[in-house]
């Protein structure tokens, strides 16, 4: 008799942080600063002036944190590096003390039995790269094989799941299109040539690794299927459109060496001519695919909401989380078997997924998050339907397992099934940390 919900042996249990997010000490050590470190240093760009400066002081606390995961029973730990803690002008001479704490964290995981899944880049180029223009230079591809090069010759022994780049979109839309997010600049031309450039710094990075490699190489995607506001064409339009831009640019240069039919009259002038060239370049056979998911986008037609000409409709009624996002479990079925039908049997892992909400106080030291628990509890019973529809689904990582800077929104938002006192640094594991253990020691049989 099969027990409905239990996963697969082996299926990773895991959860994510990224660098500058927890790790605090951003320039202990001889390391070089980064966009994000520039970016929350400048007034009125992060809620209440927050900066990375400390965060959850991961640098100097992770062997505690490490026992932590080991007590909630974790099997992988998705976490990345710091580009200019190894490369402080992030090209050229390698930082020995900044490597040296990666060996340090890989060494301490693996000594826990927990497996280190590392993401090359999240989002923290280094501010040196930067004036030299940053994801706009076509060097950049170059400069980040080199940096790659680096970690795959110290740590590929001990490390078996890389990472390329965390959210290409995030870094265009966000850090190029609209602004609110490092380095903060807002034109359409410099998104366009970050996209191209991005994937073209993920293939270089897929050689470098095939060249020196042994295990598996993949990139990470934030994928939020899109749903129209109605039947009306527009809408259908609308929903085509905004679905291209966000879920099938990326991955249709990276595994089908195309772009996607609708984007070069949204961008106009400013999509390059040599487009589908450098997509047929970009394409790369992959070990592996990390999906984030968060949220579903109902989309309707909206000719004032450039680029794309297409707005969400908000879902009045449905459970939001604290950022604003509806909850939608379905939505995560939806997203891998999509990528299952359109892109094929390549692996994949859920490489980030959970909610914030505000975490009540604390009664007799227990932390009650209940509406995280019921979050999580439902898209890992949809991450299990998907499996059973025939996805190739191995790991899951919930984000986040520290409450952390949460980029521009600062400390103000909490993702954690561990609840981080920013002022004492005093990890307290939530309600819903105690769950996520219990999902592990059972390999998913209590979601029934």
């Amino acid at each position: 008799m099969s027990i409905p919900f239990r996963f697969p042996d082996g299926f990773l249990w895991g959860a994510a942080t990224s660098a500058y997010q927890v790790e605090g000490s951003p320039l202990a050590d001889g390391a070089g600063p980064s966009i994000w470190h520039r970016f929350s240093h400048t007034p009125g760009r992060v809620t209440d002036g927050d900066t990375g400066d400390v965060a959850c002081d991961h640098y100097r606390r992770f062997r505690a944190d490490v026992a932590l995961m080991r007590e909630l029973g974790l099997t992988s730990y998705r976490f990345s590096v710091a580009w200019g803690r190894v490369l402080p002008e992030g090209t050229g001479r390698v930082n020995q003390k900044g490597l040296d704490f990666y060996r340090r964290l890989v060494g301490a995981l693996r000594e826990a039995g927990i497996e280190p899944f590392a993401t090359l880049y999240h989002w923290d180029l280094p501010s040196a790269l930067d004036d030299r223009g940053g994801w706009t230079n076509p060097d950049v591809a170059g400069w980040f094989a080199d940096y790659a090069d680096v970690l795959f010759r110290a740590l590929d022994g001990e490390v078996r799941f890389w990472a390329t780049l965390n959210e290409p979109w995030v870094v265009s839309d966000g850090g190029y299109l609209f602004g609110g997010l490092a380095p903060g600049h807002h034109d359409a031309g410099e998104a366009v040539r970050a996209s191209f450039n991005l994937m073209r710094a993920h293939a270089a990075a897929v050689d470098a690794y095939r060249a020196d490699g042994r295990h598996a190489i993949g990139l990470v995607v934030n994928l939020e299927p899109k749903y129209p506001a109605s039947e009306r064409p527009e809408d259908l339009a609308a929903t085509a459109r905004s679905a291209a831009e966000m879920n099938r640019l990326y991955l249709d240069m990276a595994l089908l060496g195309r772009t996607p039919d609708e984007l070069p009259a949204l961008f106009g002038e400013a999509w390059p001519a040599d487009a589908a060239a450098v997509a047929a370049s970009v394409r790369r056979e992959l070990d592996f695919l990390g999906i984030n998911y968060y949220t579903r986008g109902v989309m309707r037609d909206d000719p004032d909401a450039l680029p794309y000409r297409a707005s969400r409709v908000h879902q009045d009624g449905a459970p939001h989380t604290d950022i604003g996002w509806e909850v939608f479990p379905q939505g995560l079925f939806d997203c891998l078997t999509w990528v299952k039908n359109r892109y094929g049997d390549v692996p994949l892992y859920i490489t980030e997924n959970g909610a914030a909400y505000p975490d009540p106080p604390a009664v007799a030291g227990v932390i009650d998050d209940p509406l995280r628990v019921g979050y999580l509890r439902e898209h890992l019973r949809a991450a299990h339907r998907a499996i059973a529809a025939g996805v190739d689904l191995r790991g899951y990582h919930v984000w986040s397992l520290l409450d952390n800077f949460e980029w521009n929104h600062g400390f103000s938002k909490r993702f954690g099934i561990v609840h981080v006192d920013y002022a004492t640094q005093r990890r307290t594991v939530k309600a819903s940390g105690r769950f996520y253990a219990e999902v592990i020691a059972s390999h998913g049989a209590c979601l029934a």
